[in-house]
């Protein structure tokens, strides 16, 4: 749509794969607490559950901790003196303690990756839903690569975080209070110098973590951009061999791939140097506590070598939630950053409806009045809310419109005009004249500033937009063929048609002959967007789609644009069997396809300059006849 502006950004900005927070970027969420409530609403589902697995965290970290206190009485009391059959029944304990503790944490992270899928199944069902709900004015202002992160980048990462992040924090949270609570009973002097190694610990965390982050983060950025700029090249592949570009492209890619190298490099340096550094603090610090603990040992009498095995493995343990806790917390945070922007598209404003008129089936009876019908009769009428029926005629008329897309630009001037049923209404004018957007508006797919559209007397405003569209018959210049047989695209038109109707409609738009050439006829299935067919045979699927609709009204958006003139020729029969008995509204390039028009408007920078039949036009010799004989560029 030339009037459109679209606020996309360039290639390789951050638009394509590789967009997003990452596994290892950090992003700060800006409703911490706010964005946290709504994830829990969602997990407010399975409370139960989130019980139960409080319960096993809770037993798994005693296990944990309790176990390693176990050593304590099995050299004290067992070991030392020589009870080898309390040794066995002191190591059976241990064995017990440790399996519970294993297969509760089994349990837990089970039931937390049952949580967690459901979660983000019912989050990513809900965005979906959300967004058939927005207006195209949403979609105008954000890029694919932009919504796609929403459901890849995003969700993915709320969803690592339900899986491992929670339970590991809420774990390691419950093993670093539990095993200090321990130091602290078997020696408050020792766990002194631990808690000094530990603030130690906890600057490097911060001081590596922090910058970690920082080239994390610039990692991702320079691998959005790698991606996005390989994604460009590779559909500009022909573009690229026809001007010679290779080398240029090559030295692109080199200069994007140098500088993700950087960036990564500077990134798992630091982010590997986190645990080596934590593990030789932790070695000292074991080192400097064997060492202070021996000589406790020895000299003391209430301090006894069991005492000093237990609070050891208490040593080796302590550190181990420090590092993971910090990885924990920028995982959650990272996932409430990616929550966040997922909520803040399923808050965005839906389509406003207001709309009371509704669009019914309807039949005559032997009086010759209408009553609703409950099957196919090819025939529709409004249904006002007092029960009136009015039926549906095509009489399209704009009176005194004013549009634009945004305020600050107003695309239409107060365009005028009508189109009685059946009638033939054409547009031309060069690019961003407001032709496209004329039909957008038929369609209320936006909503005018000032003026009204009526259709059959009835303000479009008025009318359910579902039914509305339902009247409207739309062939676009871009062709969108989804994944499926060539049946199912034509039959997107109108989901109940029958196989014979599906035919029919192929056959008035000149379809059915190519579709029977191929492999499979109409079972045949198009995949990428039907990639193994011509752009005049996606096109010609297209204008199938809109037959099969049946629709009063059709709009032709350059519906032949990308159909080579013989093949034109082709269609043109089926073209006048489809628009006849409807009103048509025609955007075309070639004036040839217009010069049957009951009328034609020229509009430049969104006003009607000329309207009039072919024959007054060329007569007027104004713009229209500079068009169509060649003195002006019609683009």
């Amino acid at each position: 749509m030339a009037e459109q502006k679209n606020t996309t950004r360039p290639m390789g900005t951050g638009g394509g794969p590789g967009r997003g927070p990452g596994r290892h970027g950090y992003q700060k969420p800006k409703d911490l607490r706010g964005t946290l409530g709504k994830l829990m609403r969602y997990l407010g589902r399975y409370t139960h559950l989130l019980i139960l697995v409080a319960v096993l965290l809770v037993i798994s970290s005693a296990c944990t901790v309790g176990g390693s206190y176990l050593i304590k009485p099995l050299i004290n009391d067992y070991i030392l003196p020589g009870d080898f059959p309390g040794l066995a029944r002191m190591l059976a304990i241990m064995g017990a303690v440790y399996l519970t503790g294993a297969l509760c944490s089994f349990g837990y992270a089970r039931i937390m990756v049952h949580v967690s899928q459901n979660t983000v199944a019912k989050i990513r069902a809900d965005l979906f839903d959300r967004m058939q709900t927005l207006p195209l004015k949403f979609f105008d202002t954000h890029t694919h690569g932009e919504l796609m992160s929403r459901y890849t980048n995003d969700i993915d990462t709320i969803s690592e975080a339900l899986n491992n992040s929670f339970g590991s924090l809420i774990s390691c949270t419950l093993n670093f209070t539990g095993t200090i609570i321990m130091m602290i009973v078997l020696s408050p002097a020792l766990t002194l110098i631990t808690l000094v190694m530990l603030v130690v610990m906890l600057r490097v965390v911060k001081i590596i973590g922090g910058r970690s982050r920082r080239y994390f983060a610039a990692q991702q950025a320079a691998l959005g951009t790698v991606n996005g700029y390989i994604e460009e090249m590779i559909e500009g592949q022909k573009v690229i061999k026809v001007f010679n570009h290779e080398p240029a492209a090559k030295e692109g890619f080199r200069e994007r791939n140098e500088a993700y190298r950087q960036a990564a490099t500077r990134a798992q340096a630091y982010g590997g140097a986190m645990m080596p550094a934590m593990g030789n603090l932790s070695y000292i610090n074991y080192a400097i506590t064997c060492g202070v603990g021996a000589i406790f040992a020895i000299g003391s009498g209430t301090f006894q070598l069991g005492d000093l095995a237990a609070f050891l493995q208490y040593t080796r343990q302590v550190s181990q939630p420090i590092t993971q806790i910090s990885q924990q917390v920028n995982t959650i945070l990272s996932a409430v950053a990616g929550a966040e922007r997922v909520f803040e598209i399923m808050e965005a404003q839906p389509e406003i409806d207001t709309g009371k008129v509704k669009l019914v089936r309807v039949t005559e009876d032997r009086t010759g009045k209408l009553t609703e019908a409950n099957f196919d009769t090819g025939e529709w009428a409004w249904k006002k809310p007092d029960g009136t029926l009015v039926q549906v005629r095509g009489d399209v008329r704009f009176d005194h419109v004013v549009f634009g897309y945004d305020e600050k630009k107003t695309v239409l001037h107060g365009i005028s005009l009508y189109a009685k049923p059946g009638q033939k209404i054409a547009f031309v004018g060069s690019t961003g004249a407001g032709k496209t957007t004329i039909t957008n508006l038929i369609n209320r797919f936006y909503e005018i500033q000032e003026g009204t559209i009526t259709y059959d007397g009835i303000d479009v405003r008025d009318i359910e937009k579902d039914s509305l569209r339902r009247s409207l018959g739309v062939v676009l210049q871009d062709t969108h063929l989804f994944t499926g047989t060539v049946a199912d695209n034509i039959r997107y038109g109108r989901l109940e048609a029958t196989d014979e109707e599906v035919e029919a409609a192929a056959a008035m738009a000149g379809a059915d002959s190519f579709i029977r050439r191929l492999p499979h006829g109409y079972q045949t299935v198009l995949s990428g967007d039907g990639g193994n067919l011509s752009q005049g045979e996606r096109q010609l699927l297209n204008i199938a789609r809109a037959a099969c609709a049946n629709p009063p009204v059709l709009i032709l958006d350059e519906a032949t644009s990308s159909i080579d003139t013989r093949t034109e020729k082709l269609i043109e029969q089926g073209m006048d069997r489809l628009m006849a008995g409807r009103t048509v509204f025609v955007i075309a390039h070639r004036l040839s396809t217009v010069r049957n028009a009951k009328a034609i408007m020229v509009l430049e920078q969104g006003e009607i300059i000329e309207r009039g039949d072919h024959a007054d036009l060329l007569a007027q010799k104004g713009r229209y006849y500079q068009l169509y004989t060649g003195q002006a560029e019609l683009s």
